[in-house]
């Protein structure tokens, strides 16, 4: 894991989208009249969540200038978690701040990835915040920015948990126990023991089968995967990696795991981004753009 910056990192944001995934206080003046919506788009660790304190407030209500706080990320209209797979509804994802004041309240991530977005029309409007990173004993939803190996978990939950990708990727399933595995109980011991020792192998097409427990492996052209594209659901018990990985040509790759609370689910895969032999090869899924597709 990567070491955490000192207390005293200082960040100035200038650039309209600003990403980041170091701890410390951030701080932004508006040296324009300029009323357009910008971003800081804070990310860390996939068992991290995000813990955001406002120090500081100066963005006058009067002409429109405000401060959102986002648990997730949002583009184009479009968020991550999806309003579906997040466990808390979008009103109360949301945080809207402006005037001059202290904040006396800290805003925490329900996954690795927060956003603080503004609008500041009046020049010299201005705001501060600090960042700090905590652990997340249980995460669910995850945004990935590179190459990775990651394993996906319900814990026993009836949920739905996506990982994602901002980037075209291939996507191999190392290994996958989803639907098999009751949850533990009082009466479970028995078919604990019997299960756990079939081994299917992964098995396709799980969601077109009727089953309540599967993983959507496929892509999306923006954030939300209401919009997936997707290229193969599977499910069952399997040790070994998947012999073919998906290749997903599409600004954001995701698999998505679906659980209905019934099962001890997990799927371990690795991404990787998309080199020039995959891009001339044979493609599962492939996000046309909107100009293209009218």
């Amino acid at each position: 894991m990567s070491k955490r910056p000192k207390r005293s990192s200082e960040h100035h944001i200038t650039d309209c989208i600003y990403m980041s995934s170091e701890e410390g206080e951030y701080f932004h003046k508006a040296t324009a009249a300029d009323g357009s919506v910008c971003g800081a788009y804070i990310f860390t660790e996939p068992d991290q969540n995000v813990e955001i304190y406002i120090n500081y407030l100066n963005v006058p209500c009067e002409n429109g200038g405000l401060v959102v706080v986002v648990d997730g990320w949002e583009l184009n209209g479009e968020f991550f978690p999806s309003r579906e797979d997040h466990p808390r509804p979008m009103r109360t994802r949301l945080t809207e701040l402006c005037g001059q004041k202290k904040i006396k309240k800290v805003f925490v991530s329900s996954q690795n990835v927060a956003l603080i977005q503004y609008r500041m029309p009046a020049r010299g409007s201005s705001f501060s915040f600090y960042v700090r990173f905590i652990k997340n004993p249980n995460p669910c939803n995850i945004l990935f920015q590179t190459d990775d190996v990651y394993t996906l978990r319900n814990y026993g939950r009836k949920s739905n948990c996506s990982l994602s990708t901002l980037f075209p990727a291939t996507v191999t399933v190392a290994a996958l126990d989803v639907g098999l595995v009751p949850v533990a109980g009082p009466n479970s011991g028995s078919r604990r023991a019997s299960t756990i020792e079939l081994e299917t192998g992964i098995v396709h097409k799980c969601q077109t089968r009727g089953l309540e427990d599967y993983v959507q492996i496929g892509g999306s052209p923006g954030l939300d995967n209401n919009n997936l594209m997707v290229a193969d659901t599977v499910c069952g018990l399997a040790s070994k990696p998947g012999k073919h990985p998906n290749v997903i040509a599409c600004d954001t790759t995701t698999v998505r795991l679906v659980s209905s609370g019934e099962y001890d689910n997990s799927i371990t895969v690795y991404l990787r981004q998309l080199d020039e032999q995959d891009i001339n090869g044979f493609m599962d899924v492939v996000c046309l753009p909107d100009e293209v597709q009218k």
